[in-house]
């Protein structure tokens, strides 16, 4: 489609530089010609064409962005894993819900020297696996977006959004938050290993032997605590 759109833009272009350049040329001042050039009000054709031909052509933009954008986001097949990933103020939770373990991230502390990469919080994904995304968030809205994989998706509190990926090569990627979201919105990192699934599996019994056993739940967004005050200042009678 990216394609496509700048072929149809670059054939637009094209031909109205050539219009132009045709004014320009055929309708120019010549020498000794001081006399005005006959006045035209309006031109109903004209203006019906040059109206209608660019409804045309965002229809036919709009037809196949809607396509695009049903074929990516189609999550009919089932995945090989499902992974929920949590934005908060300001890192990422990681589910691993087939596995049943998590990472828990915790904000990266930018100081510029190296290794902080080290300290982020990382996602493992199988190489050549059909990975299905829940994406959530516990406060603020965010963006769930690895630029290697050229897709984004939001993190919308209260809202669960979903897309499925397949990544195929292995390798360390980065991730980070594309929404703005507060004053630390730039230390919303993570990285990204796509392993091997012996790899893979090796990391998933690693989590279960230091305490990533389990689900982290939704119920410790900030909206879930905002419910909880509001019923206990309801019973306190506040």
């Amino acid at each position: 489609m990216w394609n496509g759109s700048w072929i149809a833009a670059l054939t637009v272009g094209v031909i109205t530089w050539g219009l132009m350049l045709w004014c320009v040329a055929v309708y120019r001042k010549r020498k000794d010609d001081n006399k005005l050039p006959p006045q035209t009000r309006a031109n109903i054709p004209l203006e019906l064409m040059y109206t209608a031909i660019p409804l045309i052509m965002v229809a036919v933009l709009f037809k196949f962005t809607i396509n695009d954008i049903a074929e990516i986001k189609d999550t009919s097949v089932k995945p090989d894993y499902t992974i929920e990933a949590i934005g908060k103020q300001w890192s990422w939770d990681f589910n691993y819900t087939d596995d049943d373990t998590h990472t828990a991230g915790v904000q990266a502390v930018l100081t510029g020297k190296v290794g902080v990469e080290e300290t982020l919080p990382t996602l493992y994904l199988p190489v050549d696996k059909r990975i299905e995304f829940h994406i959530m968030s516990r406060d603020v809205a965010h963006s769930f977006w690895i630029p290697a994989f050229l897709y984004k998706e939001d993190a919308i509190p209260g809202r669960l959004n979903t897309f499925q990926v397949i990544p195929t090569k292995e390798g360390t990627y980065q991730g980070k938050c594309a929404e703005l979201c507060g004053e630390y919105h730039a230390s919303m990192l993570f990285n990204v290993k796509v392993v091997s699934q012996a790899e893979y599996d090796e990391y998933m019994q690693w989590l279960r032997d230091n305490g990533g056993e389990g689900q982290l739940g939704i119920e410790y967004s900030r909206d879930q605590v905002v419910e909880i005050t509001h019923e206990q200042a309801a019973e306190e009678g506040n």
